[in-house]
């Protein structure tokens, strides 16, 4: 299907409006014949776009919801530098997406470009501005081994090619989407330690801590939060022994600090197997769950997709 171009936003009846955490913003595009001009050729086209999140700091998923008068032929979206990818989120007409809004993200309006086709080809685009507010975190000063503060000479190769080896995955995304439904916790524990925690370690400052600490004791089974494929496992320097599931379209559980693994790279996995055990491995004070989450590789707290994509009881 040939693509129209993109026309002045007068012409294609789009506008621009500022998304505010917590409530509902509607963006209308109306969409009118092939040339985008309204009132020619088929009925227009009305696309509702609204969206829900804890807030709109760094850290935080965003789930956007767009609902259109009729099913479109197509949707495509971008944000933060990202391609977003929609699902059915109930009648063929409203659809999904989850944005992530890295730690380094800068407080200030953030615009998800949005651009709908209709069936006979017609189309528009629009900005849905996200008005991403500063948050302050705290700072956590703990004491660990030396060599994970000052690593020696001989391990600094490793730690760079562990470095490269993330680095190179997380901005994967893989076309398909493994994951249904809602999110299960991977231990029955509370989070202890709270995502975005500046941390100084042995009184030397460090990187935020990019994900979320579960109270478990050692040996307590980690259960996949979704279904995914297992992309690493493994011994990492710095965190332990680790399980990475790839759960599809650039989203990804992170598992440090493992006293086992239970589950091979290429394993597929359902939501609740249980991929490893709780333990103390690698930089650490003590034995925990420590979960990261990347969407399209922006660093999200863990809490959030919990939170915004519960699981109702239906988990494995």
């Amino acid at each position: 299907m040939e693509k129209s171009e993109r026309q002045p936003l007068s012409r294609l009846a789009s506008r621009r409006f500022t998304a505010v955490a917590a409530c509902t913003v509607v963006a209308v595009l109306l969409l009118g014949g092939p040339s985008g001009a309204a009132g020619q050729g088929a009925a227009d086209l009305i696309v509702n776009v609204t969206h829900r999140a804890r807030a709109l700091h760094p850290g935080e998923i965003v789930v956007l919801h767009v609902r259109t008068s009729e099913a479109p032929a197509a949707l495509e979206a971008s944000a933060f530098g990202a391609a977003l990818r929609f699902f059915p989120a109930g009648p063929a007409n409203v659809w999904s997406t989850l944005v992530g809004i890295d730690l380094d993200v800068e407080p200030g309006d953030h615009d998800v470009a949005l651009r709908a086709t209709a069936v006979d080809g017609s189309s528009a685009e629009t900005d849905y501005t996200l008005a991403v507010e500063p948050k302050q975190f705290a700072t956590r000063r703990l004491t660990v081994e030396p060599r994970y503060v000052d690593p020696p000479p001989e391990v600094v190769e490793r730690i760079l090619r562990e470095r490269d080896q993330l680095a190179a995955l997380f901005p994967v995304s893989t076309a398909v989407r493994y994951w249904r439904d809602g999110f299960v916790r991977p231990v029955p524990g509370r989070a202890n330690s709270a995502f975005g925690r500046r941390s100084v370690f042995n009184g030397q400052p460090r990187n935020p801590h990019s994900g979320a600490d579960f109270r478990a004791a050692r040996g307590t089974p980690i259960k996949a939060p979704n279904d995914g494929v297992v992309v690493l496992a493994t011994d990492l320097y710095f965190s332990g022994n680790v399980v990475i599931i790839d759960h599809g379209w650039g989203l990804y559980s992170f598992f440090a600090h493992l006293s086992a693994i239970d589950v091979a790279e290429g394993d597929r996995v359902r939501r609740g197997a249980v991929v490893g055990k709780v333990g103390a491995t690698g930089r650490v004070t003590g034995a925990h769950l420590h979960w990261t989450v990347r969407l399209n590789d922006a660093r999200v707290d863990p809490l959030s997709l919990l939170e915004l994509i519960p699981d109702h009881g239906g988990g494995r």
